[in-house]
């Protein structure tokens, strides 16, 4: 038969052979024409008016035809996950090791899928996909992307079933979804793995994970044995000046009358700007009230603003500086210095990025 179709690519209409001459099969015609009206519904959400210059009406509706298809080849649930304690870092080739090592091979080969199971680690974890997803996303290869948006998934299930830790996958969320909405919106004027309807999806997958976090409600746990409310001040005192966000101090604070008052301690304020920031930093962004006392509270939201925060984990992955290779500090890895010890060095999620930087 002739090619018969919209686009070069495409494989064509399905014709029958009947007694007066080939005819279309137009039971799949009409399957198709349901199945774009479905997926414009969902891709009329992401693109807004602005957007439709972007986007010819002969262009979205191929992209509405292929996007079942080819969601379908690039399902985020195929799992690739490699469970490797530590890797080698090499950053160019030898006599020995030809090629180098990426982000993307790196994220695929350490076991982050575990590690988020790690009360430790998972701060460790979300920060990292939090940094990817502001400016590398768009260098890793497609198996990495995958292995991505499923431990990014896992995190989101993990959320919803224990309510840990919502306010840090909101901000890592938030950050993703600028950035798609940003490749989505520019398509032709970035480099992008893989096909552009992916990028849609994926994209609809984080709005539904933000509408499902937003819709969250904190379940009351009874129980009939010490609560905080019965623990003497200095007690709840020691607890607040353990916390080194301050956000958490603020969210503390609601829980009792008491706790609020606490929360509202100058010393604890000022204790918590001593340790983030720097005393030049101070001189710059200094709020006094009326009465002549330094609102340490205040300063610390707006400097928190200006400057980086100290960042603080439970565990972190670490760097061997004798064998370039990185690992997780409770595991280890065959070190032949002679004092191994003193050629570790914790490795921060921004560290982690800069590794792979060439």
């Amino acid at each position: 038969m002739p090619f018969l179709g919209q686009d070069w690519r495409s494989p064509g209409w399905s014709w029958i052979k009947t007694e007066d001459g080939w005819k279309r099969c137009e039971s799949w015609s009409r399957e198709l024409e349901r199945e774009n009206n479905q997926r414009n519904l969902s891709h009329s959400i992401i693109l807004n008016s602005d957007d439709e210059e972007i986007f010819s009406n002969e262009e979205q509706e191929y992209t509405s035809k292929k996007r079942k298809k080819d969601h379908f080849r690039n399902d985020t649930n195929t799992q690739c996950f490699y469970r490797e304690k530590w890797i080698y870092v090499h950053k160019e080739s030898t006599r020995e090791r030809h090629g180098y090592c990426t982000l993307g091979e790196a994220f695929n080969r350490l076991d982050f899928s575990s590690a988020i199971q790690d009360i430790r680690r998972f701060n460790y974890v979300v920060k990292l996909l939090q940094l990817i997803a502001k400016s590398q996303l768009t260098s890793l290869s497609g198996v990495a992307q995958k292995n991505y948006f499923n431990i990014l998934d896992k995190i989101v299930r993990k959320v919803l079933d224990d309510h840990q830790n919502p306010r840090l996958i909101k901000d890592l969320l938030q950050d993703l979804s600028s950035t798609l909405c940003i490749l989505v919106r520019g398509v032709g004027k970035s480099v992008l793995v893989g096909n552009s309807n992916i990028w849609v999806c994926r994209l609809e997958t984080v709005l539904a994970w933000q509408q499902q976090l937003q819709n969250l409600q904190m379940t009351k746990q009874v129980n009939d044995g010490l609560t905080l409310s019965d623990l003497p001040l200095h007690m709840l005192n020691n607890i607040l000046y353990r916390f080194s966000d301050g956000w958490d101090i603020v969210t503390l604070g609601q829980v009792t009358p008491t706790l609020s008052a606490l929360s509202e301690d100058r010393q604890l304020w000022k204790r918590l700007c001593q340790y983030h920031f720097a005393e030049k930093q101070f001189c710059r962004h200094l709020i006094v009230s009326e009465k002549g006392h330094v609102e340490w509270k205040l300063m610390y939201f707006v400097l928190e603003k200006h400057y980086p925060t100290r960042e603080q984990y439970g565990d972190t992955l670490h760097f061997c500086r004798h064998c370039s290779i990185l690992f997780w500090k409770d595991s280890g890895h065959p070190c032949t210095a002679a004092d191994p010890d003193s050629c570790f060095m914790p490795v921060s999620p921004q560290h982690f990025i800069d590794l792979f930087r060439f």
